[in-house]
């Protein structure tokens, strides 16, 4: 199991007193001077890498030194917005650099394809066009790294364990980002937590900003999952004084706010910032979750509302199918099980699986549920939802021996889970 008990025994310790009190650990001091939403030089930077980039390849429709700058300011807008058809050009632009580049010089148009594959959650298509280009010329250990992560995508374990340990050199700060997520996958957060350091070490050394920024907002995650609340919220502040206008890590200190303090105003104020400019559908998701721990559950509905318009009046493909399984397990069981039985086709891994177990319980068949638990979740992820989905599964079919130890790690993991789907696991 994660080693992330010390939240957990905390929330137990304060579950005993009368006056429950949470520790302040943010200072809106450190981070309101980030939510201006005027100041957003990362994604003005984007705009003119775009504008440049476009010009340049305008006047000379061949230039395939232009495409692929031309295509990593598309996703950097994407990023920086959240808008799908920016992703959805720069495909366009891999896919016209693979045509037109000479040999040797195709596979770098080719893991970026492959890159922007991952980020559409195309996973086996990520995969098939990075074994093919492993075939041909191509830098073969970057391609390889690559390979890792669409293999861990797919639940191809077996696989991504081979290559990383063909590709084992500690002092590659690329080999030791893999390392870490490996250690994570595996259940071991600590070692997880070692190799992110030393990549963020390397990263400070080479004075790398934007592997600086990558490596603080990572560990701030990990951090979280840890317990250690005041070492998360300083590492998201770190990515914050590198790039002003970091969503993710803004996001991250509106959970602290949320998720360790209960200042649901704070975090409600940090998101609206954010989404000034950035309209990722999944922040309507997290406002929902902050209106219902006020019981707030007319504008709760809504931001649900808001969520699902964004998602289906936009080509976000699967990239939303994990949050649509269990909006929809709720609303229209059919609708998450056919959601839910793509998602597998997509990827079959344990994290997919206990989504569709979760959808065939909440559709009245938790015999079969139980059957995709066993058989594909149980013992093969560490992963706090998939617990969660298993003890409710456990308990629906009366095996109440198996609840109460995934209880017990469900409340160690209170922190990552919320607050409101901690109201749940208590009353298992």
């Amino acid at each position: 199991m994660k080693k992330i008990m010390i939240l957990g025994l905390l929330g137990l310790l304060f579950a005993c007193q009368d006056t429950p009190k949470k520790e302040t650990i943010t200072n809106p001091e450190e981070y309101n001077a980030y939510l201006n939403t005027q100041q957003a030089p990362t994604l003005k930077e984007a705009k003119y890498q775009q504008e440049f980039w476009s010009k340049r390849l305008k006047e000379d429709t061949t230039g395939v030194g232009d495409i692929g700058p031309l295509a990593a300011a598309y996703e950097s807008l994407f990023t920086e917005t959240g808008k799908v058809t920016y992703l959805k050009d720069a495909e366009s632009l891999y896919k016209k650099g693979i045509a037109v580049a000479a040999v040797q010089f195709r596979d770098g148009f080719e893991r970026g394809l492959a890159h922007n594959y991952i980020s559409q959650h195309r996973f086996q298509e990520a995969y098939e066009l990075l074994n093919e280009s492993l075939e041909g010329v191509s830098h073969k250990r970057t391609t390889q790294l690559m390979l890792f992560d669409a293999a861990m995508e797919l639940g191809k374990y077996d696989e991504a364990y081979n290559l990383l340990s063909s590709l084992k050199d500690m002092s590659d700060m690329q080999y030791l980002l893999r390392l870490s997520k490996w250690s994570d996958y595996k259940g071991d957060l600590d070692s997880a937590i070692k190799y992110m350091e030393q990549a963020k070490a390397l990263a400070e050394a080479g004075d790398n900003k934007a592997m600086k920024i990558w490596t603080y907002t990572n560990i701030a995650d990990y951090y979280g999952h840890a317990g250690r609340i005041k070492d998360s919220y300083t590492h998201y502040l770190k990515a914050l004084a590198l790039q002003p206008d970091n969503a993710y890590a803004k996001k991250g200190i509106a959970w602290v706010l949320y998720a360790s303090e209960g200042n649901t105003q704070e975090a409600h104020r940090i998101l609206d910032s954010v989404m000034a400019t950035h309209q990722a559908p999944d922040y309507h998701l997290f406002k929902s979750e902050l209106y219902t721990y006020e019981n707030d559950m007319a504008n709760a509905a809504l931001e649900e509302e808001r969520f699902i318009t964004a998602v289906e009046n936009n080509p976000y493909g699967k990239m939303y199918n994990t949050y649509l399984i269990e909006y929809y397990a709720e609303k229209d069981s059919g609708k998450a099980l056919t959601t839910a039985q793509n998602e597998i086709e997509n990827r079959a891994t344990p994290e997919t699986y206990h989504l569709l177990a979760w959808a065939l319980l909440k559709d009245g068949k938790k015999e079969e549920a139980l059957e995709i638990i066993q058989e594909h979740v149980e013992g093969k992820t560490y992963e706090p939802m998939a617990f969660y989905h298993m003890a409710v599964i456990y308990k629906a079919n009366g095996m109440e021996e198996k609840v109460a130890p995934l209880k017990e790690e469900l409340l160690a993991s209170a922190y990552e889970l919320g607050p409101v789907l901690v109201q749940d696991i208590e009353k298992l």
